[in-house]
């Protein structure tokens, strides 16, 4: 399914980072199950959550929000969300928003 992350956990040890794997497009048809598969990986995450951009093909403001509201719950958990190899695209779209700023990027 698009937008759907393809593998949710990844990592192994209580060190590990949760790596999700994200692909095809987050908008406003995938954006309610990415959220909810997005915060269930966040219930098992550690103290590093990783969301995996390369394949994300395309994200509206609906996907953008879910990111703004996964990055505020990790927050609250001490976890810290960063994310991961976006495509240019996506990169723009962050950068213009000045999301760039606000979320950790990690090339």
């Amino acid at each position: 399914m698009t937008g759907i992350p393809r593998a949710p956990f990844a990592g192994t040890g209580a060190s590990a980072a949760t790596i999700v794997h994200l692909s095809g497009e987050i908008d406003i048809f995938t954006s309610t199950a990415v959220r909810l598969q997005l915060l269930n990986a966040l219930r098992h995450s550690t103290k590093l959550l990783i969301f995996d951009l390369s394949q994300v093909s395309f994200c509206d403001s609906s996907g953008l929000a879910v990111l703004v509201g996964i990055q505020h719950r990790a927050r609250a958990q001490n976890i810290t969300l960063a994310l991961a190899n976006p495509r240019s695209y996506t990169s723009h779209v962050l950068r213009v928003t000045g999301l760039d700023r606000d979320l950790l990027m990690m090339a």
